[in-house]
């Protein structure tokens, strides 16, 4: 299901998702809920009048027109104030993209920092450039992940992150008041209501992502209902996800440190209000110091506004899963996570006589042993 209302965060992912060569503006004001015309609108404010025409006709002017240094300079303070946690290269591209002409160098405004006592020595050494995997193309592959909770002045907040893996686009970033798998399907219907389905979700093996020997749940077996593939990080690794947790880490600079939030609510506000500068302004320096935005499109694939049937092969025999776990199969109950519960499942016939492979969907969870008269776990993908 799409948004309700509107918010500047939501037009803005609307104009730039649009603005893309081959986009599909119908699909995407569908996926918004908003109409064609409003959505026609909101692409003429933006290519008249850029990021401002999106709010309320009460937005500050995108520039200053003069070009003086001691101006500029103030300009790069006053940068670095509204982000507190940006060097020199991110002010300087910031900068750059925001049409400024005449832009000193890197260097130059890291001593302009420094010179006024903006620049955290201790902070700046720990960043150092390394390489990590990238999936090819958007939506090939989405990192989840619960960012740890923070207290508020009535209750804690659990924010949900949801992150592009090639784009780094954060396609969800949600105030939630706990881990339950219900609230994060609720989040995510929202999310891929806007955006689509993408082809492999990574997530942890913590609840509500995984659960005991099987690690399914019933969040990760809709998931796999939707056509998802879900693969989990290795325990104790959280480099596993590791543009997830920079993320979070980005997020804590910029957001959070420092600042004392009343409750979800409050949370969530300062979220979509930062949203759209990380995705359009913020450069990234493992994206050449462009942003997520340049490189993220939504995913042709559009989230079922019912879970598509589950359908499997003419050899296969198939099992209603019962309440407690079990299939029964030539007279005998064997035991399947129970996170399956209700659904059907396949058993697969092998080439070693007594031996069956179990399937969810297209997943192969298990193999079924008449000859041991039991199941055991296998590695899916």
């Amino acid at each position: 299901m799409p948004w309700k209302g509107s918010t500047v965060s939501q037009r803005r992912d609307l104009v730039m998702l649009a603005s893309h060569e081959g986009a599909n503006l119908s699909e995407l004001c569908r996926r918004f809920g908003v109409s064609r015309v409003t959505g026609y609108k909101w692409l003429s404010r933006f290519h008249e009048e850029g990021p401002p025409g999106l709010g309320d006709r009460s937005r500050r002017p995108r520039g200053s027109p003069t070009r003086t240094s001691p101006q500029l300079e103030q300009r790069v303070l006053a940068v670095r104030g509204e982000h507190s946690a940006w060097g020199g290269r991110k002010i300087r591209h910031w900068l750059l993209r925001a049409g400024h002409g005449r832009v000193p160098s890197a260097s130059t405004i890291t001593e302009i920092l420094r010179r006024h006592g903006m620049l955290d020595e201790g902070e700046s050494s720990k960043h150092r450039a390394f390489r990590r995997f990238e999936a090819a193309q958007p939506n090939e592959l989405w990192q989840m992940d619960f960012k740890g909770h923070f207290g508020l002045q009535r209750g804690r907040c659990h924010a949900l992150t949801v992150l592009d893996d090639h784009s780094r686009f954060a396609i969800g970033l949600e105030a939630c008041t706990n881990e339950r798998g219900s609230t994060v399907k609720q989040r995510l219907s929202v999310i891929f209501g806007c955006y689509g389905l993408p082809r492999t979700m990574l997530m942890d093996n913590g609840s509500p992502w995984g659960s005991g020997e099987y690690d399914y749940t019933p969040l990760t077996v809709w998931l796999l209902r939707l056509g998802i593939r879900v693969i989990h990080g290795r325990p104790y690794h959280p480099q596993t996800q590791g543009k997830d947790e920079r993320f979070h880490r980005t997020l804590e600079a910029e957001v959070l440190r420092g600042r004392q939030f009343r409750d979800t609510g409050h949370c969530q506000q300062a979220f979509r209000k930062w949203l759209p500068v990380y995705n359009y302004e913020r450069p990234h320096e493992a994206l050449q110091m462009g942003v997520p935005g340049d490189r993220y499109r939504p995913s042709r694939r559009s989230f079922p506004r019912r879970l598509p049937p589950v359908e499997y092969g003419p050899d296969d025999h198939v099992r209603r899963v019962q309440h407690g776990g079990e299939i029964s199969f030539r007279g005998r109950l064997y035991k399947v996570p129970k996170a399956f519960r209700g659904e059907a499942i396949a058993l697969r016939p092998t080439a070693t006589d007594g031996l069956f492979q179990l399937y969810f969907c297209q997943r192969r969870f298990g193999e079924l042993d008449l000859r041991r008269r039991r199941t055991r776990r296998v590695g899916g993908g």
